[in-house]
This record gives C-alpha cells, structure tokens and sequence, in this order.
C-alpha cells in the first residue's frame, strides 16, 4: 500500500488532512461545546447567587428595587417555560481590512412571555447560529417588565397599553395608542410580533421615517414599551410600604463565602 492510499483520508483518497465526516475537526468538538453548556450554574453575582438560593422568587422582586441583570441564567430560572424567542432578522455586515472584507453575521432576536414581560437583543458574530445564541443572551439580559392598561371601563384583564407612548431610534419614530378591547393589533407586521410578545392584545401604532431599517423600527417600538412605566398614574399616587432591598435583607447568607465547585474533566 503506498502512503497515499494509507493515509487517514477514508473515503477521500488519501488526499487532504483527514477530515473525513463525522471525525476529525467537527465532532469532538461539537461533543464538548455540548458538555459545557450542561454543566451546573455557578453564579458570579450576589444577585445570581439568591436567585439560585430561591432566596428572590420572581423577578418582579428585582425590578421594584431597579437590581441590574448581569446573568441570563437568571432569567432562566425566574422565567423557565414562559418565554418565547422570534428571529426577526439575520442580515451579513462586512468590515474592510488590510486583507479584504471580513463578513459577519448580525441577528435581532426578540424574547417574550406574552404576559407583561419582553427583551431585544441584537448581536454580530462570523457564524449565523453564535449570532442567534448571542442575541437570545442579550434578549434576556435586557427583558424589561410591560405595564398594561385600559381604553376604558376597568373591566377584565388589562388588554393595551396604558397611555400614549412614543420610541424614536435613527430615523423612525413610533407612536403607541391606547385601543378598544376587541381592534387587535393595528400595526405593521415587523412590530406586531414584539407587540404579541409583549402581551398587548389592542393597539393603534403610528410610524414614520425609513421604517424598512428593520432593527431600528423593533428598537424604536422596543424604546416605546419600556415607557409604559415611566407615567405616575393615579394608580400609583397611594404610599407605598418598601421592604429592605434583597442585598439588605440577605447580607448575612451573602457574607458566607461561596463554596468553589472543582471542575470535573470529561472522559
């Protein structure tokens, strides 16, 4: 057998580095990206660590005392089966450089629960699925809570939005109007998904500028939702009772030192 029939080429001849399919470069590698993400959460934030402790039972806790979200792994375990993830977009980006043009990938993702609770992540990456993985990541770092309203009798659930709020992002614009039960979503197509993630049911929107720039149009309808609870509304004139923030209240269990888990190598 000469050495290029001996070669590790398998079906290929002999010819190449031997990356025949199914070994070689792709799957060990797939195999270990694939134990990475299983392994156990080890959170580095104080936030993280009461959240895993089920000392913080809802997320509605971190946002009455604006705590910020560094880990998404908090989200998952606030919001574990609820949440819902839309591409709304994959577009390529090319950058010059001395050796030509490199092209990357940008992915908007939108998150929601369809129940108050919705994010907007946007994310550059050289492979279209790290893009998607990216932007999800971001989504749930930036999920943002909804508040919901009436166009008139207080009757059944809150169904739009509470006030007229607007969203500006480069050139568009974006105006949300209050609407009767029953309208729907009187909106274009790109922000009727977000709206739908957000948990709005009835919805008059008004838009302009270059809407096709379609990351702008979902960051400026994005821009305008997180408003929704920036307008002190007779609702929220009584006094409110404020507990002890969460660092407070659990600063003795935050004192201990955190029990440092030694990795385990894979066979």
């Amino acid at each position: 057998m000469s050495g290029r029939e001996g070669g590790g080429g398998g079906t290929r001849g002999g010819f190449g580095r031997g990356r025949g399919r199914g070994g070689g470069r792709g799957g060990a590698k797939r195999g270990q990206r694939r134990r990475v993400d299983e392994k156990e959460w080890v959170p580095v934030t104080k936030l993280g660590r009461l959240v895993r402790e089920d000392k913080i039972k809802s997320i509605e806790q971190i946002y009455l005392f604006s705590l910020p979200i560094k880990e998404h792994q908090i989200i998952d375990k606030l919001l574990p089966d609820s949440l819902k993830d839309d591409v709304m977009k994959i577009m390529p980006v090319q950058k010059q450089t001395s050796a030509g043009q490199r092209t990357r990938f940008k992915a908007v993702v939108v998150i929601g629960d369809s129940d108050g609770h919705v994010g907007l992540g946007v994310k550059c990456a050289k492979e279209v699925a790290t893009a998607i993985r990216g932007a999800i990541v971001l989504a749930k770092l930036s999920i943002v809570p909804v508040r919901r309203g009436y166009w008139g009798a207080r009757l059944g659930d809150p169904h739009t939005v509470p006030a007229k709020v607007s969203g500006k992002c480069g050139s568009v614009n974006t105006r949300l109007i209050p609407a009767p039960r029953g309208t729907g979503l009187i909106a274009a197509p790109v922000p009727r998904k977000l709206l739908a993630l957000a948990g709005i049911e009835d919805i008059y929107m008004k838009s302009t500028g270059q809407t096709r720039t379609l990351a702008n149009f979902v960051k400026a309808t994005f821009y305008a939702i997180e408003k929704t609870y920036c307008f002190l509304t007779p609702d929220f004139w009584p006094q409110t009772k404020f507990l002890n923030a969460p660092f407070q209240e659990f600063s003795d269990y935050l004192q201990k030192p955190q029990e440092k888990k030694v990795p385990v190598a894979a066979s």
